[in-house]
């Protein structure tokens, strides 16, 4: 697999691992706290959306970095 896919499935896992694995860190950061916030705050109706936001970006980063 490649390391677009790998980020973009950690991401889709535990939102901001994705972005942690492409070194991004200030943006795991914000995932970490922005998607807890949002299945709280939600009732988990935002959350999915946070996961499916955050692998996209996690493998859009990667594929711009090189892959």
């Amino acid at each position: 697999m490649s390391k677009s896919g790998i980020a973009a499935v950690l991401s889709f896992l535990v939102p901001g691992v994705g972005q942690l694995y492409n070194g991004a860190f200030l943006r795991c950061i914000f995932w970490l706290i922005v998607t807890p916030g949002l299945w709280i705050g939600s009732g988990g109706w935002l959350g999915w959306i946070c996961h499916l936001i955050s692998a996209y970006t996690a493998y859009q980063y990667a594929k711009r970095s090189g892959d």
